[in-house]
């Protein structure tokens, strides 16, 4: 049972592009369970984009045409949960794990990435948590969205926290599907800027503490095979 997640810092990337590695990646430790590669965490930002998980109510074409015309593109996913964007400024991550290395319980492993998520928000002193819709709040605002996806214990998809994006795209759809509640961002409530590059340290740290594993970034010469791959 392996606990080292090795990181792979992905940069920008499309979305498309982030799916065919999340399957790359996730296909791999599925089917090469002797090789080196047990867990990996990617980190990405996205240029602008609207997704919708397995429950699409209220998202049919034609809402899909509106959100395309804003100029952003839209994708329609395997993840759990309703529509959310992803955007510059935004620190999305994508945890592609066996949880059989850690425990094989899809109830545990979301609980501790709410966890994760509300101790990195500690640590910035912001008290956020948890309520019966899902995600991390701080308040009534969310200011980070969660939705995997698990194939025989292995997860993709994974989160998204606000950083310094711009909020004013959420304002085009009803986030997560969730009436009457807003969004935040970290910048907004430390009331300074927090772009991803300064807050990607603090959740790793967060994420090695509670989730009580290794993190080991990846070779640059294996990271540039595999994004290589998507070209």
């Amino acid at each position: 049972m392996s606990r080292v997640v090795h990181v792979l810092r992905a940069g920008k990337l499309g979305y498309q592009k982030s799916l065919n590695l999340q399957k790359a990646v996730s296909s791999t430790i599925l089917n090469d369970q002797t090789g080196p590669l047990h867990n990996v965490l990617i980190l990405t930002e996205h240029d602008p984009v609207y997704t919708v998980g397995i429950r699409t109510k209220a998202y049919g074409p034609e809402e899909e045409h509106r959100l395309k015309a804003l100029g952003a593109e839209f994708f329609r996913t395997n993840r759990g949960g309703l529509i959310t964007f992803h955007g510059p400024g935004q620190l999305v991550a994508y945890p592609v794990l066996n949880l059989k290395n850690f425990q094989p319980s899809i109830r545990w492993y979301v609980c501790h990435i709410e966890k994760t998520m509300i101790e990195m928000c500690r640590r910035y002193g912001i008290q956020a948590g948890t309520t019966q819709d899902t995600g991390v709040w701080v308040g009534d605002r969310k200011i980070c969205a969660i939705g995997i996806h698990a194939s025989r214990y292995v997860t993709t998809h994974g989160l998204a926290l606000n950083c310094n994006n711009d909020l004013g795209w959420f304002e085009h759809i009803v986030p997560c599907g969730i009436e009457g509640k807003g969004v935040t961002s970290l910048s907004g409530e430390l009331n300074r800027e927090m772009g991803v590059a300064d807050v990607t340290p603090t959740f790793l740290d967060s994420f090695r503490d509670i989730l009580e594993c290794d993190l080991v970034e990846l070779e640059p010469e294996k990271q540039r095979e595999i994004l290589g791959q998507l070209e």
